[in-house]
């Protein structure tokens, strides 16, 4: 925390980097105006496990992402985003396991926040899969979409060295809460898990474990008709 100086010349990268050659799918536009009112949202913001079985509109998946972690201000050489983090590092990164969204073929994805688009890393049905990594929750394979969030672990240490480690969590549950509201505003539910085996969703999102681990899960879709 103190008695040392930070090496600004082997500062992690702000934004992770993957091959030019993966497929990217370009999101809707967010919509930055409107929604419920906040207390509203808090008011009505519960763990919803069942969902219906339509697929989700792209532009759903599209606002939820950028509810979460996107960037709210572009000013130039720094972007603010719609979480806080400590020390703006933001360390946590956002994969989305897709089941069933209209127009993006399932399979599991990178969001690209400064670009505000999808990366595919893995096309293909996962959600069994990563159910059983979740101790067999079935809501992650029946969800449309499940976010799935990381820690990019030298980003955090670079500065803060073990305490880090709590930041990251701190992190992510700032986002989480972000996609909570988000859903409600939306009319969708969403339930937050925690509850996996680190290794086996690692290695589902290509993760070593190490330099970059999992962290929490949403899965959210539409409410089922009553």
């Amino acid at each position: 925390m103190s008695g040392r100086e930070l090496d600004w010349d082997n500062m992690p990268e702000t934004y992770k980097q993957y091959p030019p050659d993966l497929k990217r799918v370009k999101l809707p536009e967010p919509d930055m105006e409107g929604g419920a009112p906040l207390f509203q949202l808090l008011k009505s913001r519960r763990s919803v496990r069942s969902f219906a079985p339509r697929a989700l509109d792209a532009k759903i998946l599209s606002q939820m992402l950028w509810a979460a972690l996107g960037i709210s201000l572009d000013a130039g050489q720094y972007q603010f985003r719609t979480a806080p983090s400590a020390g703006a590092l933001y360390p946590v990164e956002m994969y989305i396991l897709v089941n069933r969204v209209t127009g993006i073929n399932p399979g599991i994805y990178y969001y690209d926040v400064q670009n505000h688009m999808l990366i595919l890393l893995r096309e293909g049905e996962f959600g069994r899969d990563m159910a059983r990594a979740a101790l067999g929750q079935g809501i992650i394979e029946k969800a449309p979409a499940v976010l799935i969030w990381s820690a990019l672990v030298r980003r955090g240490m670079w500065k803060y060295e073990q305490r880090a480690y709590r930041y990251f969590y701190l992190d992510a549950g700032h986002i989480a809460q972000n996609a909570a509201l988000a859903a409600v505003s939306l009319g969708m539910g969403s339930c937050q898990i925690g509850a996996f085996f680190d290794d086996e969703v690692n290695e589902l999102l290509q993760l070593d474990g190490e330099k970059e681990t999992a962290l929490y899960m949403t899965a959210f879709g539409s409410l089922p008709q009553s």
